[in-house]
């Protein structure tokens, strides 16, 4: 994580306080479940949580007792007895070190979802906005890069809708199959914990109790949520390439704000650039990476090892804070795109009408002409349009062939913009529900 690209409440997610404050919950909501079923006096977990409850733990102080114990947790528990006292022999009674990690790490996972989740929220209102608003220009559809037919900048932005919706849905998916918990003991066989510890520290943070643990949760589950991360990532990028290319200078249909005072090269004044989509190229790859080592960590040795610690403690705040971020930006990019229908225009009538080649070809068929036939007769009519040598309809109109079977009237029909968009509201309603 660095400060460029991090938004403060996902970072306060991954902040040490955060997390040993978690740790705490985790093991004093075991120490409540341990007095429930006779284990511990019932008066240690209450002073468990009156005497450290509400302190602010000591990083520092933590960092110091780990330098010397080589033990994350044990330099944990060593600071929170500091404040617990006598007490605190009943502290992670039956728990190993997993437990506290592996549900501590549910947790933050499941909070990054929920922040994710919102993200996409704004991003799909800031698409849907922009989608009805331009439900109707007209602009240049493209395959291969190379102009199609028509379709409208609405339905772009509707696409991008649906796009993210899916999106969405997989990130609740995601966030549901993370949010498990683990108190399950040394190689998960609650040998020295009951299984009621667990239902309830989970019931407590919210999470569901793993139905096997073995000492660490599986890391599949993990593998999919950062998997999740990736094609969201991916989705990001599309989009972001989208605009990139609309902002080029020979197509200009769009482009990112630019605001007053805003520079676009050090060397060229008149440079707009692309730049806050172009970041989001870059982001994407970032969090895309970090799925592959999240894959890479299901397949632990036996009941567990620490090879899955190292990855999950960097990609589990760099893949959400990064992705937090890119969708954010995403949304703003989304909300001030400057959007030109006169360029649109522009760009629909370069190639002289070739647009409707296939209305052509097709009403050809509808005269009798065999589908091989039809092809060429448009076809050596759109080539000279290509290489600048006259007017598509014009050509079509001096072709005996071609007006052997349609009339000048028919021919002028098939050129009409409007043919090409009259179900633009059907997909609305798909996309929306309404158009």
């Amino acid at each position: 994580m660095i400060p460029r690209y991090s938004r403060p409440e996902m970072v306060k997610i991954w902040d040490p306080q955060t997390r040993f404050r978690i740790w705490f919950e985790i093991e004093a909501h075991a120490c409540d479940a341990l007095a429930e079923i006779g284990v511990i006096p019932k008066e240690s977990a209450k002073a468990i949580w009156e005497r450290a409850g509400n302190v602010t733990f000591d990083v520092d102080r933590i960092d110091e007792i780990e330098r010397v114990t080589k033990h994350d947790v044990i330099a944990f528990l060593t600071h929170l007895a500091e404040f617990i006292g006598e007490d605190s022999r009943f502290v992670h009674q039956g728990m190993t070190s997993s437990d506290v990690l592996d549900t501590c790490l549910a947790v933050q996972m499941k909070r990054a979802a929920d922040i994710l989740i919102a993200d996409v929220d704004a991003l799909l209102a800031a698409l849907k906005t922009r989608a009805f608003e331009h439900k109707m220009t007209p602009c240049i559809g493209r395959s291969h890069g190379i102009h199609a037919e028509p379709v409208t900048f609405g339905l772009k932005m509707a696409q991008a809708h649906a796009e993210f919706s899916r999106c969405r849905q997989r990130l609740v998916n995601a966030r549901e199959e993370i949010a498990t918990c683990a108190i399950s003991g040394a190689v998960g066989t609650f040998a020295n914990i009951d299984p009621r510890v667990e239902e309830h520290v989970a019931e407590k943070m919210g999470l569901q109790a793993e139905p096997v643990s073995t000492q660490v949760i599986p890391r599949d589950r993990h593998a999919m949520f950062f998997a999740t991360l990736g094609v969201v990532a991916s989705s990001v990028e599309r989009l972001a390439t989208e605009i990139r290319h609309l902002q080029r200078t020979e197509v200009l249909e769009a482009e990112e704000f630019f605001s007053a005072g805003q520079k676009g090269s050090s060397a060229m004044p008149h440079k707009r650039n692309p730049v806050l989509t172009e970041n989001l190229t870059g982001l994407a790859r970032l969090v895309r990476g970090m799925a592959l080592p999240a894959m890479e960590n299901v397949a632990l040795w036996h009941e567990r090892d620490i090879s899955h610690s190292s990855v999950e403690r960097m990609i589990g705040p760099d893949a959400t804070v990064t992705l937090d971020f890119a969708l954010a930006r995403l949304t703003g990019v989304i909300e001030k795109l400057i959007v030109y229908p006169e360029n649109m225009q522009k760009n629909l009538d370069r190639l002289g009408g070739l647009v409707h080649s296939q209305r052509v070809l097709l009403a050809l068929t509808q005269k009798g002409v065999s589908r091989e036939d039809a092809y060429a007769f448009v076809q050596r009519n759109a080539m000279p349009v290509w290489r600048g040598e006259g007017d598509f309809l014009t050509l079509l109109k001096a072709d005996k062939d071609v007006s052997a079977k349609l009339s000048d009237a028919e021919l002028e029909e098939l050129f009409d913009l409007g043919y090409h968009l009259k179900q633009v509201d059907t997909i609305f309603r798909r996309v929306f529900g309404t158009a």
